[in-house]
């Protein structure tokens, strides 16, 4: 059942550094966002602190809603990743504005996806157009490292999966990289893709760069790695900037081959809209497309970054109308 336009929701998207929230309603069949807040997750002691100053500074009162949040959500449970906020739906309940459900982040993405189209998306190769009749996958870096994907059939149902792919094994799919690997194995025991591609996993592969190389760095900000690759593409930073590319478009075609994504990969998080321009002109489509026997049907594949700064609310929007 179509959910009503009267009814408006509390949506969020709450990560390992940010937080944000929103009111949202239908309008013509769509969610469109209205209220909007963001502000550092830090700023607020408890994720309920978060919500009820956002509720404070609303002229309306939501009926019920979705909160993404960037992690695994357990019986209504969520202990962020990457944060120390952790809150339950039950505790939301005591804000008294109707059911509030949790959900992933990259869940919340999967459901977005299909609705984001235009200057919001930038194309990243392969064919202009997926097929809408088959599985998409949504993947990325930010703080940590999300997948999701949202599985579809020929009669118009899909579903959206919660999954914490970021957390799978790194695969090395050089002699570099599985030197990388074997350093990184010294600090961590077992090296997942989130330990290499998040803004901290930037940091790690830099600093592993450094010393296969021999040369001594001192960086410990993501943000000074990318304004130095983008600043000079032939600089070390450059270099690791590439690399990260390159091992984020093979991690994105291994998670189109797990999910069977011919409906094409969409990239989120908030590094690659930042990173734009280097990561076209970058190995991440040679890598992505890179896998063997199955090449062509990589090749059939579209990729795209997502540029809209919402997505993740809409998404949220998306399944809190679906509730209704």
């Amino acid at each position: 059942m179509p959910a009503s336009e009267d009814h408006l929701h509390l949506v969020g998207d709450v990560g390992g550094t940010n937080a944000r929230f929103a009111l949202t309603r239908m309008v013509g069949g769509r969610p469109r966002v209205e209220h909007h807040e963001s502000f550092p997750a830090e700023t607020h002691p408890t994720f309920l602190d978060g919500v009820r100053t956002f509720l404070k500074g609303c002229s309306e009162r939501p009926n019920g809603g979705v909160i993404a949040v960037a992690g695994p959500v357990t019986d209504g449970f969520i202990d962020l990743t990457n944060s120390p906020w952790r809150v339950s739906e039950a505790e939301l309940a005591s804000l008294g504005v109707g059911p509030i459900r949790l959900i992933n982040d990259f869940e919340a993405l999967a459901w977005a996806a299909p609705l984001i189209e235009g200057p919001e998306l930038a194309h990243l190769g392969g064919p202009e157009a997926g097929d809408p009749q088959q599985t998409l996958a949504v993947l990325g870096p930010g703080t940590g490292f999300g997948v999701s994907a949202l599985a579809r059939d020929r009669w118009g149902s899909a579903v959206a999966l919660a999954s914490e792919g970021g957390h799978v094994d790194f695969a090395p799919s050089d002699a570099l990289e599985d030197e990388v690997l074997r350093l990184l194995r010294r600090r961590y025991t077992r090296v997942s893709i989130e330990r290499l591609v998040c803004g901290p996993g930037l940091v790690n592969l830099h600093r592993a760069l450094a010393e296969i190389d021999g040369r001594p760095t001192s960086i410990d900000d993501p943000a000074e790695i990318t304004r130095d690759a983008l600043a000079d593409p032939r600089s070390s930073c450059g270099a690791t900037l590439a690399r990260f590319c390159a091992i984020l478009g093979s991690v994105a075609g291994d998670v189109a081959l797990t999910t069977g994504a011919r409906g094409g990969v969409y990239i989120a998080g908030g590094i690659a809209p930042r990173i734009l321009d280097f990561l076209k002109a970058s190995p991440f489509r040679e890598r992505f497309e890179q896998k063997g026997r199955f090449t062509p049907y990589m090749q059939a594949i579209p990729t795209w970054v997502i540029l809209h700064k919402q997505a993740a609310l809409l998404g949220a929007a998306r399944v809190a109308c679906r509730n209704d």
